[in-house]
């Protein structure tokens, strides 16, 4: 059923996402960043980390095509490099919060005994603000970037959890799986057969949501100085470096910003794309 599926509604899926113009810029515009953040040490300018006194706050346009910082450093080198740092913390934010979220939820959806727990567990951990959870499990942790994937991970995993959790809640019932406990199969079989096939589409629709979350809120702890290590470039600490020359040099903040707000508006705009595409109540005729 799934694989058949899956196969014959691939073309399908990319024809509904390329024939909507918003998310089509969307996936060139992401695409072009993330090609760019890979591609960093071999277009990059110059050493992101190479200072020069006499270059200190140049402006754009000049010999440094986005200007230099209050150090004298690239801006647009360690545009690219920041690029390297946010995205990996987001795609690893994406990864670890979705297979968390997936075997909590697979838990309490199956299990009628782990329902209630891990059900108050998931709610009273999203009762809390994200940004201020984050806050709370960096400060506990310590500001490395292992550790703001992995608190950004723990914030964003109940957000999975629950989605698995109302899948499996009804995907258990379903005449095909009773006939698969008819038969014999254990518990983990049918949970991995044939239950998680049939929701994987919400699960990454809400994965790549959580990406774009992630990157959010670690330029946000990072501009609040309790992410990454200052010493390593994000877009989030570029943006802390630049706020104290706003004054004189406003392009300090403006680059990094607008990075941030395409990647995350892209990824948004593809999320999107990808529900409507794999959930047909939610498809449009374009």
């Amino acid at each position: 059923m799934t694989a058949a599926a899956s196969t014959s509604e691939d073309p399908g899926l990319w024809k509904t996402l390329t024939a909507r113009p918003a998310v089509l810029v969307a996936l060139v515009v992401f695409g072009a960043i993330l090609a760019a953040a890979i591609l960093a040490p071999w277009i990059a300018p110059a050493d992101p980390a190479r200072m020069s006194v006499r270059a200190r706050l140049s402006p754009p346009l000049g010999d440094y095509i986005f200007g230099a910082d209050a150090f004298g450093r690239d801006v647009l080198s360690r545009l690219l490099f920041a690029g390297r740092v946010s995205l990996s913390i987001g795609l690893g934010v994406a990864v670890l919060s979705t297979a968390l979220g997936i075997v909590i939820g697979l838990a309490a959806g199956f299990f009628r005994r782990l329902d209630a727990p891990l059900s108050r567990l998931i709610d009273a951990m999203m009762a809390f603000p994200d940004i201020l959870l984050a806050i709370a499990l960096v400060a506990i942790l310590g500001g490395s970037a292992a550790n703001v994937v992995l608190a950004l991970s723990i914030v964003y995993t109940p957000r999975i959890a629950r989605i698995v959790r109302a899948a499996t809640l009804v995907i258990r019932e379903l005449p095909y799986v009773e006939a698969a406990r008819a038969l014999g199969s254990s518990n983990l079989s049918i949970m991995v057969w044939h239950v998680l096939p049939n929701i994987v589409s919400p699960i990454t629709v809400q994965a790549t949501f959580i990406f774009a979350y992630a990157m959010l809120a670690e330029a946000g702890l990072s501009f609040l100085g309790v992410g990454v290590d200052p010493s390593i470039p994000t877009w989030g600490t570029m943006v802390n470096e630049g706020r104290q020359y706003i004054d004189q040099a406003l392009y300090l903040i403006l680059f990094p910003g607008i990075a941030i707000s395409l990647a995350v508006l892209s990824l948004q705009l593809i999320g999107d794309g990808l529900r409507d595409a794999l959930d047909p109540r939610l498809a449009k005729d374009v």
